[in-house]
């Protein structure tokens, strides 16, 4: 018997073994298996039962053994990484070392606990001649003997205070035996336990989400793939909705992925499932599946999926490839979000991953968002998605007051740049002395964008980026958002030595400082990711705000999506224009979505929310169709631009992007590059560039950048551009990279 497979040692290339006989009823196709390579073992995936014909089976080596007793990658995910490889133009062992976690490619140890269980009786006799030869043996079996059930050798040292001694001399005897038993460890058990979020239990639909529930209903239960676009308002029952149809997913014995886009929203999403899945039946669970969990929670999440034990797992967009075993349903929640894209190789799609795989497994992919992309919605109003809407706020409750501030205006009132507006202040007073809690939203961290001198008009910049580096007021540090660069403010300039060299731009240090002074008896929190470097910080936070005891919560996009806390009356969108004057396409589309769903944390109890928006352009389109949460008219409008430019979704989009030490260089290559394309491919594609990347120099290599508008199907693009990039002679110093559907375009 022989075998293909897929080594994972850093090529892209399909070997071939035999199977020995004592692995032959256990080896399958997805199967994890180790394998010789030159003089060393690695894993690999095996892929087919075959060879080529006139291949020389005798010259084959053996497998040298099976990692699992089952396969680690599913048919469906052996399937989708090989359409992600096509699609993506991305090496096959590269995605499938992404499908599978470190810690099961290292086929890392199982926690263990030790049991002392009682092996033999002692008789009367045997029992007074232990008491006085080892009295502490004595009484450690005593203490055993009287268990019901066998009983943790961590547990009885502790409450017997005996030593490790005494039990192994018990061991050794024969008095006593050892056996273990395997500890699953559960990632944000403890957020369970203790009862620290809210749990979802079931509430009277209102008539449009029943309806959206009973067509979802309908169509779990008949097989076969499908895609559903949820657009609902913010705080209009769209997790309910999903929790009613992964009910029906679990009750038809299918299993469930639910992806949320952000790591911080996983918490409160998987204490609602689980509280949910209790109410359900008995002995159904949710795993969690994200990069930040420790390899052990990982490797035990897993094995909880692969084998059956789990038929639900919740996670950010790694998640897509969780191995769910009879796969019925995919959620994606907020679909729209830039975090579901990969920004390193492998560059994928999280949503568009989640579509493709629940095709390959007949299941149906439900997209939810308040602010749809406009790829999503295209596809919607084509018909290729269907479509299910929710335009009320549960109970009926009334969509947040949205008030924009014209900082112009502000700013010479105040005589002066000013943080936080009159109008800002004031709500922030009265809500304070209703007892009610605040969010200010700011999309920067640090306390200022940049230092520039105002004599000569010297700005710091990062030596080894081309961006300017913040200014961190809390230990007096500038830091490269970039790479990390660090290095103290100065007090002079250092180009002309004037000390006028100050802080500009705000970030939310200056945020929080600011409310500080006109608000010190108020309990404030920052939130970003300077803030949350522990571990379990974030999740403090969240908690300590749901029980009252911060009134309020300034941070970055980490609180702007998905949380729910019912006593947040005020929202503050500090400056609302920081997404909007950006080289993206997709810039107003961004700054709309943001809008939209900050202001959606406002109201969402039984008081009226509000919201004020401070901005240096109130009249841009973005703010106004956000000021009335007129989604419609916003793609409406957005769509006829993008289609009289040729963006998507009117075409698909392939970045091109071109990194290396030599700007010269780089240039020289980027556009013989680009010609040879133009050969190739003609009026297939419409090339755009090459051109110096927004931010030129990152890490000390410079970025060029290549676009390519397809005119024809993007598969037959990109297949095309993977073969002349395998034939073209790239310098060795250069690197490049094609991404796919691009998100961020810097």
């Amino acid at each position: 018997m022989t075998v293909g497979v897929h080594p994972l040692a850093g090529f892209d290339k399909l070997l071939h073994y035999t199977v020995p006989e004592s692995l032959r009823a256990q080896v399958q196709v997805g199967s994890l298996v180790r394998i010789p390579i030159v003089n060393r073992f690695h894993l690999g995936i095996v892929a087919e039962f075959s060879a080529p014909v006139g291949f020389p089976v005798d010259r084959c080596k053996p497998l040298a053994g099976l990692v699992y007793p089952f396969p680690a990658l599913p048919p469906d995910l052996l399937r989708l990484a090989r359409w992600m490889s096509a699609y993506y133009a991305a090496p096959l062992d590269g995605i499938i070392e992404t499908m599978l976690p470190a810690a099961v490619r290292k086929a890392a140890s199982l926690k263990q606990e030790k049991l002392l269980v009682v092996a033999r009786q002692l008789t009367p006799e045997e029992m007074a001649e232990l008491t006085r030869r080892a009295p502490a043996q004595a009484k450690a079996y005593a203490f055993l003997r009287a268990q019901p059930r066998p009983v943790l050798k961590s547990l009885a040292l502790e409450r017997l205070g005996v030593s490790a001694a005494a039990i192994k001399g018990l061991v050794t005897r024969g008095f006593l035996r050892e056996d273990s038993r395997r500890v699953e460890r559960v990632a944000y058990a403890d957020d369970h336990a203790a009862g620290e979020h809210v749990a979802a239990q079931p509430h009277i639909l209102n008539g449009e989400q029943q309806a959206a529930v009973d067509a979802l209903a309908a169509a779990l239960r008949e097989p076969g793939f499908g895609v559903q676009l949820l657009f609902g308002v913010t705080g209009s029952g769209k997790t309910e909705v999903y929790l009613r149809a992964i009910q029906e997913a679990l009750a038809a014995g299918g299993g469930v992925a639910f992806l949320v886009p952000e790591v911080a929203l996983t918490p409160q999403t998987v204490a609602r499932l689980r509280s949910r899945l209790e109410a359900i039946a008995p002995g159904h669970r949710a795993v969690v599946w994200h990069s930040m969990l420790s390899e052990g929670e990982r490797l035990d999440g897993w094995l909880a999926l692969a084998t059956g034990e789990a038929r639900v797992v919740v996670g950010a967009r790694s998640a897509v490839f969780a191995p769910v075993q009879n796969l019925r349903l995919i959620v994606v929640d907020e679909e729209h979000e830039p975090a579901y894209n990969q920004h390193e190789t492998p560059r994928y799609h999280g949503r568009d991953t989640a579509i493709y795989r629940a095709k390959l497994c007949g299941a149906l992919c439900l997209l939810g968002s308040a602010t749809p992309s406009l790829e999503t919605w295209a596809n919607a109003g084509a018909g290729k998605y269907g479509l299910l809407t929710l335009t009320q706020r549960i109970d009926d409750r009334k969509l947040p007051f949205i008030d924009v501030v014209d900082m112009r205006v502000e700013a010479m009132r105040q005589r002066g740049p000013a943080t936080l507006s009159r109008k800002l202040l004031d709500a922030m007073h009265g809500r304070l002395a209703k007892k009610e809690q605040i969010i200010l939203f700011i999309n920067r961290r640090g306390y200022s964008s940049a230092m520039q001198c105002r004599k000569c008009g010297h700005v710091e910049e990062c030596p080894h980026c081309s961006v300017s580096m913040t200014y961190h007021r809390t230990d007096e540090t500038l830091r490269c958002h970039l790479c990390g660069h660090q290095r103290g403010a100065p007090a002079r300039c250092p180009s002309c030595a004037s000390p006028e060299i100050r802080w500009r731009g705000t970030g939310t240090q200056r945020v929080e400082e600011a409310v500080r002074r006109v608000l010190p008896k108020a309990r404030i929190e920052r939130i970003d990711t300077d803030t949350m470097q522990k571990k379990n910080r974030f999740r403090e936070v969240l908690a300590a705000f749901r029980a009252g005891r911060i009134d309020i919560l300034v941070g970055t996009q980490m609180i702007a999506k998905g949380l729910d806390f019912p006593n947040v009356t005020l929202v503050g969108l500090v400056d609302a224009d920081l997404s909007m004057h950006v080289p993206d396409f997709r810039a107003n589309e961004r700054t709309f979505q943001l809008l939209v769903q900050v202001a959606g944390r406002a109201g969402r109890g039984d008081r009226a929310g509000e919201v004020v928006v401070q901005t240096f352009t109130p009249e841009a389109g973005a703010i106004q169709f956000s000021r009335h949460a007129d989604y419609v008219g916003f793609a409406q409008t957005e769509l006829k631009v993008r289609k009289d430019f040729g963006y998507p979704p009117a075409r698909h989009l392939l970045h091109h992007l071109f990194r290396g030490p030599n700007p010269e260089k780089l240039r020289f290559f980027a556009e013989a590059w680009k010609k040879r394309v133009e050969e190739a491919l003609g009026e297939k594609v419409t090339l755009m560039g090459p051109a110096a990347a927004p931010i030129e120099k990152i890490q000390d290599e410079y970025r060029w950048q290549l676009w390519y508008f397809c005119n024809a199907p993007v598969t037959k693009i990109v297949a095309e551009v993977a073969r002349l990039r395998a034939a073209f002679e790239w310098p060795e110093d250069m690197i490049q990279v094609l991404d796919v559907d691009p998100v961020n375009l810097c």
